[in-house]
């Protein structure tokens, strides 16, 4: 599997050239006039399992860019799984439009026969726009759908199971970088304090964490004050404020040259997908600044690890016990970097590739 970086679409896009160069199984372009659906499934890897990810509803300024995001976000999902242990494969869809304004039950049934007519090999979820009820939409056309209510024998949100995830990846760093995974004292700055943002901020609040958030969501933002003690800054302020660990749980990309250089702080550890703005370059740029780096694939696994949990019969004790282990995979991917002397987000490429290589010795795609 090519492992390179995706390539910017432009207005006279290759579609071939981009999936030939991450190596993608199929693409989708979905298209309701009825409904409004305008939607791209994207299907990376189905070695270890069907695909299973997420459904993002985004206003995207182009179609190009809703392209680009599914196909970084469906990699992404393949090497979670694969690092994770999980039976399954990568692959995400994205809806563009605003979820506030264009979503619709018309629209989700549609989408959810998209899905069925692909007969099992893509498992869709919630994620950024959409939440458990329109999984129940969906849930109405195709089985092939995960992240259910509670009362319809399913997960819930995941949020509060990724969120433990990140924490999890937080500690091992700690005590990787300190000594020790407490993280009483410790100066947390999170970027982001949604679904997910918000739980971790409970999370490493119990801990006594000094704690430091950003958002566009003035409501979050007081919230965070009032409950946790939080103070809060401007969005870019974020970057430079002095902190031990430096949480990005908002949208990707967000590790480039200049926010890598205004970085204030030991440790990255966060929610966020795809925080590499391009993977090779920013990933050697952490390391040679120093900063001790968690693969966003390997610590924000929770929320799938969660919904796998639901796909084989969900349990909620063994989906927190599993999302546990990432602590010690986080530990091991630290001690595989160093050993090779690469970055973090290669070393943990490089382990969920050898996973995928080893299963299709076994067996082929889904």
């Amino acid at each position: 599997m090519n492992t390179s970086t995706i390539s910017s679409p432009d207005t006279h896009l290759d579609l071939f050239a981009d999936i030939s160069n991450t190596n993608h199984e199929q693409i989708v372009f979905c298209n309701d006039n009825a409904s409004g659906l305008k939607a791209i499934i994207a299907i990376h890897n189905t070695i270890l399992g069907p695909g299973l990810g997420g459904t993002r509803m985004w206003n995207y300024a182009t179609e190009a860019d809703a392209l680009k995001d599914v196909l970084r976000l469906s990699r992404g999902m393949t090497y979670k799984a694969a690092i994770s242990g999980l039976n399954l494969g990568g692959a995400k869809a994205v809806i563009i439009g605003d979820a506030n304004k264009h979503k619709s039950e018309a629209l989700m049934r549609k989408f959810g026969r998209f899905i069925e007519n692909l007969n099992g090999k893509y498992i869709t979820a919630e994620d950024v726009g959409t939440t458990t009820k329109d999984m129940e939409y969906v849930n109405m056309e195709t089985e092939s759908v995960v992240g259910l209510p509670e009362s319809m024998g399913g997960g819930g949100d995941p949020s509060p199971v990724t969120a433990y995830g990140v924490y999890m990846g937080m500690k091992a760093s700690a005590k990787k970088a300190y000594g020790s995974d407490s993280l009483a004292g410790k100066k947390i700055s999170i970027q982001g304090i949604g679904k997910v943002g918000m739980h971790l901020v409970e999370l490493v609040h119990k801990e006594g964490a000094q704690i430091t958030v950003s958002d566009i969501n003035k409501e979050s933002l007081d919230y965070a004050v009032k409950n946790y003690g939080a103070t809060v800054v401007d969005g870019r302020d974020i970057y430079s404020v002095g902190a031990d660990i430096f949480a990005p749980c908002a949208l990707g990309a967000i590790l480039n040259t200049e926010n890598i250089n205004s970085l204030n702080c030991s440790i990255i550890a966060g929610a966020a997908n795809n925080q590499l703005a391009e993977e090779e370059e920013h990933g050697m740029l952490v390391k040679q600044k120093g900063l001790l780096y968690a693969p966003d694939f390997l610590i924000n696994a929770g929320g799938l690890i969660n919904v796998y949990s639901e796909h084989i019969g969900y349990n909620r004790e063994n989906a927190m016990r599993d999302t546990e282990k990432i602590f010690d995979t986080t530990l091991n991917i630290y001690k595989l970097a160093e050993a090779q002397n690469i970055h973090t987000q290669k070393a943990a490429t490089l382990l969920a590739q050898k996973r995928i290589d080893d299963i299709l010795s076994v067996q082929s795609t889904y």
